[in-house]
């Protein structure tokens, strides 16, 4: 089978297809062949040389995928059979023209969605849902404020915030991706590139601050984020894009809110944790995709490239270009 390849870490230049052995199911996992897969930065990281693929994992990139059974593996008890259309979370190997993946990590395409739409579904959605619902335990009426909030996860997030009867605030580089961001659901959002979004945030709630914040930047923004802050707040971290260190008292800013700094990672969660988190999310979110009416939930898909063009891809999404997914078609499928 063909797949993405890279012989050195470096740029997307770096990039290619090769032709590599198709892997086999193993007990509990089934084999897909890959309609559509979707870009993340955690598949920049890796090709950097930066994010080691988990033990046992794939070393090809790519965190999700969209297709067809071809395969079941022995010992598998779910639903799924030959034929079957799919989506699946995965630790690695999505940018291939096949995949294996362990039986409860994947789940119906939503009625009415095509696969191109489902590819850009299990890694940005499953990681909202983790902050959103386990991490930051947002409740009904707390006012979230969501970086990159026009990205994967951003878009996802500021729909399950909205769902779950929070406040969505947004973070974002241009009007362009604010107005989207607020089509999606968030109630106000601020440029971090001409405004200060800590003062905006303690402006727009009356100097309360925000309840959770969803923070994949890290160190560069940790000063504003403890500043806007709401007291007994849950700063929810789970990306450096600013970089990992922190120079000043966050501490004793945290200390003086009796806020809490939660960390989350979803990739180098063990099988049985990512089951349990696609069941929950299949049975508590899925069905809100279906729904032919305002407030369904949607995936956000910007540009969709032929798997040849994996670097041109990556390159767009290295430029913060995107609004949502950006996805490769694999294989043309229904």
């Amino acid at each position: 089978m063909l797949a993405v390849h890279f012989d050195q870490p470096g740029g997307p230049e770096n990039l290619y297809l090769k032709e590599v052995a198709m892997p086999e199911p193993g007990p509990g996992e089934v084999l897909l062949k890959v309609v559509a897969t979707a870009l993340n930065r955690a598949d920049v990281l890796q090709r950097q040389g930066q994010y080691d693929p988990p033990p046992g994992a794939s070393n090809i990139l790519g965190l999700e995928a969209s297709g067809h059974v071809v395969k079941v593996g022995p010992g598998c008890h779910g639903p799924w059979k030959q034929g079957h259309s799919v989506m699946a979370l995965l630790a690695g190997g999505g940018q291939a023209e096949y995949v294996t993946v362990p039986e409860g990590q994947l789940m119906p395409v939503p009625k009415g969605l095509t696969l191109i739409q489902a590819a850009a579904i299990p890694e940005a959605w499953l990681t909202a849902f983790q902050l959103i619902h386990l991490t930051g335990q947002v409740k009904a009426g707390e006012t979230v404020l969501i970086h990159a909030g026009s990205s994967g996860v951003g878009t996802a997030a500021v729909q399950l915030a909205r769902q779950a009867g929070a406040i969505p605030l947004v973070t974002a580089g241009s009007l362009e991706k604010i107005e989207a961001a607020q089509k999606l659901g968030a109630v106000a959002g601020f440029n971090y590139k001409e405004e200060d979004f800590s003062a905006a945030t303690l402006e727009f709630t009356k100097g309360a601050g925000a309840n959770v914040i969803l923070d994949c930047v890290g160190g560069s923004y940790w000063g504003k984020n403890a500043a806007c802050l709401a007291t007994d707040g849950r700063w929810v971290l789970y990306g450096l894009l600013g970089g990992a260190e922190v120079h000043g008292p966050l501490l004793s800013k945290l200390l003086a809110k009796r806020g809490s700094l939660l960390t989350s990672l979803l990739r180098s969660r063990d099988k049985k944790y990512k089951a349990e988190l696609v069941a929950a999310f299949t049975q508590q979110i899925l069905p809100h995709f279906a729904q032919d009416e305002p407030g369904a939930l949607r995936p956000v898909v910007d540009r969709v490239y032929p798997l040849k063009q994996v670097a041109e891809a990556y390159v767009y999404m290295e430029q913060n270009k995107n609004l949502g997914k950006i996805v490769l078609e694999v294989a043309p499928g229904p």
